[in-house]
Order: structure tokens, then C-alpha cells, then sequence
């Protein structure tokens, strides 16, 4: 169990809890321009990352959007700290699902509320679109 200091020089058992992450999948995402296929790829990403997180990371959640408006990279997801940094992906298939949990297990460990380079999953390193600082950054 992890201690924290208190002011008065005691030590609490209160674990330290996580920062909230969440993943947002792109369900309207298409398995290539022009696709009619249903349900989309996005759907079957969104499905897959959920299942991926109930076996590593329950505690992570995810989300599905309509549109990430990033229909030429898609399959896309997001994987979002609340007080830390986002990260949009792209060209995802669905075998990333168990690697995007697995950056949000990244992000939620980490100190900066940055997604550590090191034992990023490839598909995470080779796919990322964009990072966007958090709101109340300096």
C-alpha cells in the first residue's frame, strides 16, 4: 500500500489514486475511403479496445465518438489524462487495441502527465497525429 506524508509529519494509508484516463475511439472510422462495410472499423476497434481494457485496465475508460475528423489516417483514437496530456492517433488496426490501453496505463502512471517514450507500443510511437497540452498548462 503506498503512503503519503501528511502536514502534521504523520504518514496516511491512503493510496494514492490515479489520474482519470480515458480512451475515445472513432467508431464512424472506415476501413478505407469509399468502405460500406457496417458496422465500420472504428466500431470493431472500439469493441476490441474494450475488451482489451477489461482484461489490463479496468480502470481506464473508454469512449466512442461519432467523428475525429481524421477520416485519411482512421481508424483513430485519443487517449486523454485529465490533468495531463492528449494524444491523438491514427492507422490503427485492430490489434493497437490492447496497445492503446496499454498507453493509457503509461499515462496514468506517469509524473509529467506526458505518455513516456520508453515502452510506448510501437503503434503509439509510428501513429501519433498530435499532442495537446492540457488546459491549465504553462
Amino acid at each position: 500500500m503506498d503512503f503519503q506524508g501528511t502536514d502534521d509529519g504523520q504518514e496516511s494509508d491512503t493510496a494514492t489514486a490515479k489520474p482519470a484516463v480515458t480512451i475515445f475511439v472513432c467508431a464512424s472510422c472506415r476501413a478505407s475511403e469509399g468502405s460500406t462495410e457496417e458496422p465500420r472499423q472504428g466500431t470493431h476497434l472500439l469493441n476490441a479496445t474494450m475488451e482489451a481494457a477489461a482484461q489490463q485496465a479496468p480502470d481506464v475508460t473508454i469512449k466512442s465518438v461519432n467523428c475525429l475528423s481524421n477520416c485519411k489516417r482512421g481508424p483513430s483514437a485519443v487517449i486523454a489524462r485529465q490533468d495531463g496530456w492528449t494524444y491523438v492517433f491514427g492507422h490503427l488496426a485492430l490489434e493497437n487495441a490492447g496497445d492503446l490501453v496499454t498507453g493509457a496505463e503509461l499515462i496514468a502512471t506517469s509524473a509529467d502527465g506526458l505518455m513516456p517514450w520508453k515502452g510506448r507500443p510501437d503503434c503509439l510511437k509510428r501513429n501519433m497525429i498530435a499532442r495537446i497540452p492540457p488546459f491549465d498548462f504553462n
